[in-house]
């Protein structure tokens, strides 16, 4: 792999049903920040690919979101982990674009600035938007048990959309990728 996309409520803290709307409601999960050191370590470039509908919704603003990544920035380096890029759609859900997940926009964005091939890219996220934006540009797809992903994975993912590797947390899923234990999309 050269670049792994994640997804940010649910993969690397604590999903909310009512947004993350402070940097004191993003809570790192366990085992997180580790994992993208991990990542880091081999010289993979790694991209947080993220819907933030709340600034569509106008439950915070752009300069809220800010914040809350820069909390996010800092927690992963105490740890050793940095985000190559940053990537959000504000988009209100009503008034979406390709940009916002199960669209292809964003990942598509992040594949041409690391110059990375879709076979060479793998997206984890917990929900199945994360796993059809993934399919719609053709890279591998992972999904984690964390977040929404057990809601996820017990309601079924339709068979269109595999292969999709399947673990319980993204350190398992770097563990998997540095292993070399994927399935691959054909």
């Amino acid at each position: 792999m050269k670049l792994v996309l994640l997804d940010r409520d649910g993969v690397l803290n604590e999903d909310r049903e009512d947004f993350v709307k402070t940097p004191e409601e993003l809570l790192l999960l366990p085992g997180v920040a580790e994992g993208i050191s991990r990542l880091n370590e081999n010289n993979i470039q790694v991209a947080l690919v993220t819907n933030q509908s709340a600034i569509g919704r106008g439950i915070i603003s752009e300069d809220d979101l800010q914040r809350i990544h820069q909390k996010l920035i800092t927690l992963l380096a105490k740890n050793g982990a940095r985000l190559d890029k940053i990537i959000f759609c504000a988009d209100h859900p009503d008034h979406a674009t390709n940009r916002r997940k199960p669209g292809g926009g964003m990942l598509s964005e992040a594949m041409v600035y690391f110059g990375s091939e879709p076979n060479r890219t793998i997206m984890i996220g917990d929900s199945l938007t994360d796993l059809q934006a993934a399919h719609q540009v053709n890279c591998h797809r992972m999904l984690v048990m964390t977040g929404k992903g057990r809601k996820t994975f017990e309601s079924g993912i339709p068979t269109g959309l595999n292969p999709v590797n399947i673990c319980t947390t993204l350190p398992e899923g770097v563990g998997n990728i540095l292993a070399g234990r994927l399935k691959m999309k054909g």
